[in-house]
């Protein structure tokens, strides 16, 4: 079965940086859509960005464009979110999610068991 463990968060001041990790195992689909989400203490969960890892498409909410890069690397089944310019909003967990197939259906998405990302100011 599809297994997402994720890894790399914390606690930082405003302005700097982290990078989450999202290893997958058991999917299927040889390049699935993948991607991060996060939720903050009593708001829904939001989408933050997509990875086609097939194509190597990204996209990225416009809260986190141009400070979020969401990266693949293939060999370890493995993507990315470098987080840079942390602002205090970006507090939340975090999870990774995917898609075993290659769009990004987001309601049939597996999900890790989240990492939390603490910026203070």
């Amino acid at each position: 079965h599809v297994q997402l463990v994720e890894s790399g968060g914390g606690s930082v001041q405003a302005g700097g940086s982290l990078r989450l990790s999202c290893v997958a195992s058991g999917y299927t689909y040889s390049r699935p859509c993948m991607g991060w989400f996060r939720q903050a203490p009593g708001k829904e969960r939001e989408w933050v960005t997509a990875i086609y890892t097939g194509a190597g498409t990204t996209y990225y909410a416009d809260s986190v464009k141009g400070r979020f890069t969401i990266s693949q690397d293939n060999s370890k089944s493995t993507v990315y979110l470098q987080m840079d310019n942390l602002k205090p909003e970006d507090s939340a967990k975090y999870y990774c999610a995917l898609v075993n197939y290659e769009n990004c259906a987001w309601d049939s998405a597996y999900w890790g068991q989240g990492t939390q990302v603490t910026v203070s100011s």
